[in-house]
């Protein structure tokens, strides 16, 4: 061998060596960090049964967003209660400077779900609500990333910041649409969020953006029999936008979406309803076209207002943008991921499975692939969330984990059952891996962060301004009341 040959060789073996011991170095890092995590396990799994015996709505979370603040607090983060108008909301942040990791945690459950943790329907006595959406482990674990995240900042002598934000009221309150508004989120460089579910799987796919409203009309009470004339039906005026909002469909974009229920109606057949209202969701992909048919359905309000000699008022509820996706993000999260892998049942989870799937009926997703990881999710989703807000002001990304059994849908009694056992546990503890793996990848790699702002920036436009879908009404914390 000549000497070229033999420095070439040689070189090449102290680069496959170098490389070697740099994936030694990362494996050994990301396994330190995964124990910072796992050392967690039982307090994690003690805080989201709490939060999931509480079962807390929208705005009324009261000990659930203190038990997390106690968790963030006992740990050395810093925390502001009561952000953006809203008691339960909170920002708990540990160290410095750039970059601005902001994780986030969801803790609101759902009225009218109430169940046991058993695999058989059992709504539990005295409780109408439950967590049917699974934000106890979401807001748990997102916790407990950010707590294994500080850590792993002091272990390893790093600048930056990680924040976690307490966001309540997810399921119709739209608690992070007031915090985006506030501004609280205007010096994050990239948000992380999840989400309970029944597959193991990056969502970096558009949502529907969302807006809705209750419509108040008032007329004129009188005897609906003996002096119908003097009367002048509040009821009449939300048919009558009803039947004007429902011809109104064959003449918005075919991808929107519009529902209502009349939530009050009057209250006797005999009287000529003094007042009466109609509870609307305006949905569509762009935020803009969704914004355009909402003013359509008010000057439709006020004109059966007209025709019915009534008045009409209306309140608008929550209004959410869509999910802007980030492709760099969720390469980087599929990533993580797979590296966590997904669910393992023991026999006792398994058995609990099997009857549960049983109850589901017809399903897409099979019983064992909760230990598979899913293709990135690229459709159009069809339901809301106000993480979107977010995803239209700080490069956003999010995933789901196996936390139901395989074909669970969201806001069912099988989802409340499953996130009150063990199986919902493992999977917020996987969720809480694959946040703190990838919050140290964009503490590390800055070019990572640039390159999913640059993304961001493409996707949104540069004319782009944020303006809040809510307006300027204060959160509606008695929502749920």
């Amino acid at each position: 061998m000549n000497g070229r040959s033999d420095f070439t060789a040689r070189l090449a073996v102290a680069a496959a060596t170098l490389t070697v011991l740099l994936t030694s170095a990362v494996a050994s890092a990301d396994d330190a960090l995964l124990k910072l995590v796992e050392a967690r396990r039982a307090t994690d799994r003690a805080v989201a049964l709490q939060l999931w015996n509480w079962a807390e709505v929208g705005y009324q979370e009261e000990q659930s967003s203190a038990r997390l603040q106690k968790e963030l607090r006992d740990a050395g983060f810093s925390v502001r209660s009561g952000v953006a108008g809203m008691p339960t909301a909170f920002v708990a942040e540990y160290g410095s400077g750039k970059p601005v990791i902001a994780i986030l945690a969801e803790m609101d459950a759902l009225p009218g779900v109430s169940q046991a943790a058993t695999p058989e329907r059992s709504p539990l006595k005295g409780r109408i609500s439950g967590h049917a959406c699974g934000h106890h482990l979401f807001g748990t674990g997102s916790t407990s990333a950010g707590i294994a995240i500080k850590n792993w900042l002091v272990a390893n002598r790093r600048g930056g910041t990680i924040r976690v934000y307490g966001t309540p009221a997810e399921e119709g309150g739209a608690g992070k649409s007031y915090m985006v508004r506030e501004g609280l989120f205007s010096d994050v460089d990239v948000a992380l969020h999840w989400h309970a579910g029944d597959r193991n799987a990056v969502t970096n796919e558009p949502t529907l953006a969302n807006k809705s409203a209750k419509f108040r009309f008032t007329g004129i009470a009188a005897h609906a029999a003996a002096a119908p004339e003097r009367g002048r039906s509040a009821l009449d005026g939300v048919e009558a936008m009803n039947f004007m909002a429902n011809l109104m469909r064959e003449h918005i974009p075919e991808d929107a979406r519009l529902h209502y229920i009349i939530t009050r109606g009057g209250d006797a057949p005999n009287v000529v309803p003094e007042f009466a209202e109609v509870f609307y969701y305006v949905r569509h992909r762009n935020p803009m076209v969704m914004a355009e048919i909402f003013d359509r359905l008010v000057a439709v309000s006020e004109a059966a207002a007209l025709g019915t000699g009534t008045t009409v008022k209306h309140e608008v509820i929550h209004g959410a943008y869509s999910l802007l996706p980030n492709d760099v993000l969720a390469t980087t999260v599929d990533g993580n991921l797979r590296r966590v892998g997904g669910v393992t049942y023991d026999p006792a989870e398994q058995a609990f499975a099997e009857k549960l799937f049983a109850t589901l009926g017809k399903t897409d997703v099979a019983l064992g692939s909760e230990r598979d990881v899913q293709p990135i999710g690229r459709r159009l989703g069809m339901g809301s969330t106000d993480v979107g807000d977010v995803s239209w002001v700080v490069p956003t990304i999010g995933f789901r984990t196996a936390t139901w059994v395989p074909g669970t849908p969201a806001h069912s009694w099988q989802a409340v059952a499953a996130g009150g056992m063990t199986i919902g546990l493992k999977g917020m503890e996987n969720a809480s891996k694959i946040l703190a793996l990838t919050a140290v990848d964009l503490f590390t790699q800055p070019e990572l962060v640039a390159r999913a702002r640059a993304e961001f920036e493409q996707r949104r436009g540069v004319e782009f301004k944020y303006r809040s879908a809510v307006g300027d009404r204060a959160p509606p914390l008695d929502y749920r009341r």
